[in-house]
Order: C-alpha cells, then structure tokens, then sequence
C-alpha cells in the first residue's frame, strides 16, 4: 500500500483561540480520510510581535523557536527601529550535515587538481548561498564559508605525508574560488515593492 507523503506547514493565527479551533477541525478533516497529524511534530506555539511581551509578563521566557524549510524561526528586533521582525537562520544540524558530506567529498577529490577543485566547490558553495541567503543569516553563511575553507585546507595537506599548506596561500585560494556571502533573497515587502 503506498502511503501519502508527509507534508509540513505553518500556520499563523492572532489568537490562540482561533489556533485551537483551527487544529481540532483539520484533526477532524484527516480523520475522515484515515489521516493523522503526527503527535511529535505538531504543536501550537505563541509567536509574532506580542508573544515576547506577553511571556514576559507571565514570567516565561523567550518565544519558541521552529525550523521550517531548512531554517530556524526565531522572534527577533530590527536594529534600525527595535520593531518586530522574524530571524530566519539555516538551521545548525543541515549546515552541520552539509559541511561534513563536503568534507567527505574532498578527501575523495584531493587528488585532483587545485582549479577542478576550486570550481566544484565554487558551484557547491553558490547553491548553499542561493538557498540559504536571507536577510540575518549572513553569520551562518560565513561560518560555512569557513568550515568549507578548513576542510579544503585538509585536503590539500592530506595529499602526501608532508605537505602543509600555509594560511597565506589558503586566503588566495579562499578569497579565488569561494564566493562571498550576501543577502540575495530581501524581505518580501522589499521585493515585493511595486512603485509607479
């Protein structure tokens, strides 16, 4: 029997009254198809603008976090106004997972040649950056950039019993083949502007 594919989704709601009721119906909804709503990942969370405040004032602590589409949603403040904004970092346990995979691949390729290799990487590191570059992630970014240079530089030294290849020509290599981090993807009410 083939079983229907997971599906994920976020669902935001200014009252908690309104999220109650909203999740007993779809628990309704799936049951009459055979459904269910996984118990260990679903679950209501306050979140937005007030939910700082507001858990202050109960005397909890920080608004929850959720990781949604390889980021972590967290509630945060803008610099410029101390407004309401939602941080979107790449999520720790995928940036994690995505160095070690690259780091593995390395080792495999160490033995080809400095621009092949540069030019692979040059493509990795420009997919993780097209996906991964929204607005607030530019430390998760670098960071990647970063753990992405190391492993290269273990590779090359890796190549025979005595090579060791000095900062100084990593930072040429580094700064020639892997991009550096910028914010690709705005906020959508900056992308989304349509003037006349």
């Amino acid at each position: 029997m083939k079983f229907p594919r997971p599906t994920r989704l976020v669902v935001g709601f200014q009252h908690r009254r309104e999220a109650d009721a909203f999740l007993h119906d779809l628990r309704e909804r799936l049951a009459k198809f055979g459904l269910e709503l996984h118990p260990d990942k679903t679950r209501l969370i306050e979140f937005g603008r007030f939910a700082a405040p507001n858990r202050e004032s109960r005397g909890e602590g920080k608004p929850e976090t959720f990781n949604f589409l390889g980021f972590t949603h967290r509630c945060a403040t803008r610099r410029s106004d101390g407004g309401f904004t939602v941080a979107r970092e790449t999520m720790s346990k995928r940036l994690t997972a995505k160095v070690k995979d690259i780091r593995k691949k390395l080792m495999d390729r160490r033995h080809e040649s400095v621009p092949d290799i540069g030019r692979w990487l040059q493509s990795v590191t420009r997919g993780f950056f097209n996906y991964h570059s929204v607005p607030g992630n530019l430390r998760a970014l670098w960071l990647f950039r970063y753990e992405i240079s190391k492993a290269w530089k273990r590779a090359l030294e890796r190549r025979s019993q005595t090579a060791h290849v000095l900062w100084d020509r990593m930072a040429k290599l580094i700064n020639t083949w892997l991009p550096r981090p910028t914010t690709i993807h705005p906020y959508p009410n900056q992308r989304l502007r349509v003037t006349t």
